[in-house]
């Protein structure tokens, strides 16, 4: 079964559907479920501090009603928006992406996961996703630059 493709554009730090021929185009790999998975906001857990000024706990509405218990949608990378540049941001964020990833492990969609997380020279925060996926070989490897900026610390 294939996705709607959509493609990652660095320089807006979104995605938006691809077309190819006059038509949409459809993603038969990994690329739109990881996208979804880390850009839609998962719901904060109740003990989970909100960024400075923010009081929505967001979440897709569907969560409410989950098919299997603790299943969730997207990351919530969302509440590091305002995060100061430190090592536990980093910690964060690396915990962010493997929790709205995990379903991939679950669904034997992958056999492991691996994230690093690091600010880059304009410190921008920046996450590599490596998904190793049963009976190929070596990862897909996923790259997101400038998805927003942390406050120096």
């Amino acid at each position: 079964m294939s996705d709607l493709a959509l493609r990652w554009n660095g320089d807006t730090d979104s995605a938006d559907l691809a077309v190819e021929s006059d038509d949409l185009a459809r993603d038969l790999g990994l690329d739109t479920a990881v996208m979804l998975s880390l850009f839609l906001d998962r719901r904060a857990a109740d003990g989970d501090p909100l960024p400075d000024g923010e009081s929505d706990r967001r979440g897709w509405w569907a969560d409410a009603l989950p098919v299997a218990d603790g299943d969730h949608i997207g990351s919530r990378l969302w509440m590091l928006a305002r995060a100061t540049r430190t090592q536990e941001t980093l910690t964060r964020a690396e915990e962010y992406v493997r929790e709205a990833l995990q379903w991939m492990l679950d669904d034997l969609v992958a056999s492991r996961v691996e994230v690093t997380a690091e600010y880059a020279h304009t410190s921008a925060l920046v996450l590599t996703v490596e998904i190793y996926r049963p009976g190929r070989e070596g990862p897909t490897r996923y790259r997101f630059e400038r998805i927003w900026r942390a406050q120096e610390s």
